[in-house]
């Protein structure tokens, strides 16, 4: 069965949550690519959606957005962009990415909220009960 850690972005807030999706609820990621939609309950954002931004395998190399499927594949970079940083002008290099498309090989999900439900997200995760009996 796959699991992921699940890293959730708040735009508005600039916050970022580390959630877990195991068994079913990882199912509903198991397919999908970078910039599809996934909705939030999966991973206990009930009323929100997500949309899938990146992640990486357990060896930490990055999900590709201009890589097709979900294989490892070489890649001559050029520029600046997930998992390459030129450190001089004009340098390229092969690097080994995966594809596009979450599969049971991931093991880092990340994600950013699109749509926003009714409850805030500190209430929906249990965070925040701490600070209020100081």
């Amino acid at each position: 069965m796959a699991s992921f850690t699940v890293v959730v972005g708040d735009p508005e807030s600039g916050s970022s949550y580390q959630l877990e999706a195991a068994e079913q609820d990882a199912n509903r990621f198991l397919g999908k690519e970078i910039g599809e939609e996934v909705d939030g309950s999966a991973v206990g954002l009930d009323g929100y959606t997500l949309e899938i931004t990146g992640g990486s395998d357990d060896a930490g190399r990055p999900l590709n957005g201009e890589v097709a499927g979900a294989d490892l594949t070489e890649v001559l970079m050029e520029d600046r962009q997930t998992g390459y940083k030129p450190e001089r002008d004009g340098e390229r290099r092969r690097i080994t990415v995966r594809g596009r498309e979450v599969s049971d090989a991931v093991a880092q999900v990340n994600a950013s909220i699109t749509d926003r439900g009714s409850t805030d997200v500190d209430d929906l995760l249990g965070e925040g009960e701490d600070e209020d009996d100081e």
